[in-house]
C-alpha cells in the first residue's frame, strides 16, 4: 500500500526565517550606511576646519608697507579688527577735554614728585590703544610744553615716516612704490634717529603726510568725539590737530603679507640688542640665552632669533617699557645691564648726553637735585614676575586665546585680564573668578597702602631738603642728599608708573618701594642734621645697663 507523505510545515518557517534574516540584513545595512555618513560627515567637517585653520582669512585687499590705516587690514581679518575698535571701550569720555580723570588730583604728592616736569601740568589715567594718539595730541604736557617727535614712537603708527626719513638720509628711493615694498628695518632706525629730537609738532604734521592705504578722506576707524565731548573743529588755541595719522596699528605688530608678529618699533630693537649682549639676568628669553651662547657675531635680532611666545612679549614690550624720551638725546631703553631698577638706575648714572653732560630726566623744581622720571615699565617688571618665570606672555593675558569657528585666535581687544577671566586666568588657575578677583585684589591693595608709605617718606624728605636750603646749607653739603633723594623718587616713580599697580611681580614692587621709603628718611634724617644745631655729645652711662627696667 502506497501512503501520500505529509507536506512539511517547514515552508512558513522558511518564510519567517527568510524575513528576518532580511529584517537583519537591512538594519546591518542602515546601521552601516548611516554610521558611513556620520564618519563621513566628521571627516568632511574635519577637513574643512584644517582648512580654514591654515587659510584664516579670504584676502579681500592686498596690503603693503604703507597700510598704517587699519580698515583696510579689517577686510581680510574682520574679526580681528572689529575687537581692535573695541579698545575704544564704551565710554569716550566727555568734560572740558574729553580726557579720563586727572591722576595729580586723585593723588597730590604726584605734584610733588614731578615737580619741574610736564607730568606735574597734566597728568591722566590711561585708556584702550584706541585713544593712545589722541590723549597724547591734546594733553597740556604736549601743548605747554616743548616735547620731541620721539614722543610719537609709541604713540601713532610711525614706520613709514620712519623709513621715508631713513630712506631719504641713505639717498634711497623713498617715494610710495618704494615705502611699499618692503620693511627695511635699517632705514627705520635711520629715520628714527633723524626725527627722534624733534619737535613733536614737527614729526606729528610729517606723519598726517605719510600714505596710509587709503584713500584721502577716508572715515576714520575711530570716529570723531560724541556730542558734549572734545570737540576737535573747536580746539583751544595752540592744541593741535591730529588730522589722519593712525593710533599703533595692525601694521605695528604685524607683517601685512603674512600677518606674522613682529617687531618694528627701533627703540626696542637697539634696547633688546643692548639687553643680549650685557649681563644682566632675563627670564622667559631663550633666544637671548642662546645669542649670549653664540659667537655674537651680528646683534641680537628678535625678527631672526625669538621664539613665537617670546614675540608674544616682545611686540607690548616695544612701548609699555621705561625710555629716555626728550631733545637732549635719540629716544634710548636703557637695558644694557639688565632690566631691573637697579640696572637701569646704574645706566643713567653712568650716561652722558652728546654734549658731555650727565644724563638727567629733569631738575626737581623744589630742591634743585638732578632727577630720573620713570615712564611706564611693565615689561621690566613682568620680567620680574612668576608669570614670566613660568613662561605667561603678555598676550597670554591681555590677548588670551578664544575659539571662533574653528579658529584659534588672539582676542584683539586689548585689556585688563580682570576683564576677561575665563580666557585669561582660568586657563591656568583652575579656581573660581571670585577666589581669582580676590588675589588680585589683595595685592594691588596692599600694593596701593606702601605705596602711600613710600609717598609720605617722600614729601617729608622733600620738606626736610628744603628746610635745610632756607637754613643756608650750601649745595655741595646737600649733594649727598640729593643722591639719597634721586635713588627714593625714581623706586617710587619706577613703581608708580607702572600700570599693573604691583601685580606683575608683588614681591619686587615691594623690595622697590622699600628701598624708596629708605632712601627718602635717610636724606630726610641728613637734611635735617645738615640744617639742625650741632646735637649734644651722647656719653656712656658709669653703670652697667642691667637690661631690666628698675621699679
Amino acid at each position: 500500500m502506497t501512503t501520500t507523505a505529509p507536506t512539511p510545515p517547514s515552508a512558513p518557517r522558511s518564510s519567517s526565517r527568510r524575513a528576518r534574516q532580511f529584517l537583519l540584513l537591512g538594519s546591518i545595512f542602515g546601521v552601516t550606511l548611516l554610521t558611513t555618513l556620520i564618519v563621513v560627515f566628521v571627516l568632511v567637517t574635519m577637513f574643512e576646519h584644517k582648512q580654514d585653520a591654515r587659510s584664516p582669512y579670504f584676502r579681500v585687499v592686498d596690503l603693503n608697507e604703507t597700510s598704517t590705516d587699519p580698515a583696510p587690514w579689517g577686510l581680510n581679518w574682520p574679526h580681528h579688527f572689529d575687537q581692535y575698535t573695541m579698545t575704544a571701550g564704551d565710554t569716550f569720555y566727555g568734560g572740558s577735554s574729553a580726557m579720563p580723570q586727572s591722576k595729580l588730583d586723585e593723588s597730590p604728592w604726584l605734584k610733588r614728585l614731578y615737580a619741574g616736569y610736564a607730568f606735574s601740568i597734566d597728568y591722566r589715567e590711561a585708556r584702550g590703544h584706541a585713544y593712545m594718539l589722541y590723549d597724547q595730541v591734546v594733553t597740556e604736557r604736549v601743548n605747554q610744553r616743548q616735547q620731541a617727535g620721539a614722543c610719537l614712537h609709541c604713540h601713532a603708527s610711525t614706520t613709514v615716516l620712519y623709513r621715508k626719513a631713513g630712506l631719504d638720509a641713505l639717498g634711497l628711493p623713498s617715494d610710495e612704490a618704494a615705502l611699499a615694498a618692503e620693511f627695511n628695518m635699517e632705514a627705520v632706525i635711520k629715520g628714527f634717529e633723524v626725527l627722534s629730537r624733534k619737535p613733536y609738532h614737527e614729526v606729528l604734521a610729517m606723519l598726517t603726510q605719510m600714505p596710509d592705504g587709503t584713500a584721502p578722506g577716508s572715515p576714520a576707524v575711530f570716529g570723531e568725539p560724541p556730542v558734549g565731548g572734545f570737540d576737535p573743529k573747536a580746539m583751544p588755541e595752540g592744541h593741535f590737530a591730529m588730522s589722519e595719522a593712525h593710533p599703533v596699528s595692525c601694521i605695528d605688530c604685524h607683517d601685512p603679507k603674512t600677518m606674522a608678529v613682529r617687531i618694528t618699533r627701533p627703540g626696542f630693537m637697539l634696547g633688546m640688542a643692548k639687553l643680549a649682549a650685557g649681563d644682566g639676568q632675563v627670564h622667559a628669553m631663550p633666544s637671548v640665552e642662546r645669542w649670549r651662547r653664540g659667537d655674537r657675531k651680528e646683534p641680537y635680532d628678535p625678527n631672526k632669533l625669538a621664539t613665537r611666545a617670546e614675540m608674544r612679549s616682545f611686540a607690548c614690550g616695544q612701548c609699555h617699557v621705561e625710555y629716555y624720551c626728550a631733545t637732549q638725546d635719540t629716544l634710548t631703553f636703557p637695558w644694557g645691564f639688565g632690566l631691573r631698577v637697579e640696572d637701569m638706575e646704574r645706566y643713567w648714572d653712568e650716561l652722558t648726553f652728546p654734549d658731555g653732560t650727565a644724563f638727567k630726566d629733569y631738575v626737581h623744581a623744589e630742591t634743585g637735585a638732578a632727577l630720573y622720571k620713570a615712564q611706564h615699565p611693565e615689561f621690566e617688571l613682568w620680567n620680574q614676575g612668576v608669570h614670566a618665570r613660568a613662561g605667561v606672555s603678555c598676550a597670554d593675558c591681555h590677548m588670551p586665546y578664544e575659539r571662533v569657528g574653528a579658529m584659534k585666535l588672539s582676542n584683539h581687544n586689548v585689556r585688563s585680564p580682570m576683564e576677561n577671566i575665563n580666557n585669561a586666568c582660568q586657563t591656568c588657575h583652575k579656581v573660581s573668578e571670585a577666589e581669582l578677583r580676590e588675589r588680585v585684589a589683595t595685592i594691588q591693595t596692599r600694593h596701593k597702602a606702601l605705596m602711600e608709605r613710600a609717598a609720605a617718606a617722600m614729601v617729608s624728605m622733600v620738606d626736610a631738603i628744603m628746610e635745610a636750603k632756607l637754613s643756608g646749607v650750601s649745595e655741595s653739603d646737600l649733594s649727598e642728599v640729593y643722591d639719597l633723594q634721586r635713588k627714593s623718587m625714581w623706586r617710587l616713580d619706577f613703581v608708580s608708573s607702572e600700570n599693573s599697580k604691583g601685580f606683575h611681580a608683588p614681591q619686587e614692587a615691594a623690595r622697590i618701594l622699600g628701598e624708596s621709603i629708605d632712601y627718602a628718611r635717610q636724606a630726610e634724617a641728613l637734611a635735617l642734621r645738615l640744617r639742625a644745631p650741632q646735637a649734644p655729645e651722647v656719653v656712656a652711662p658709669e653703670d652697667p645697663i642691667l637690661g631690666v627696667t628698675p621699679r
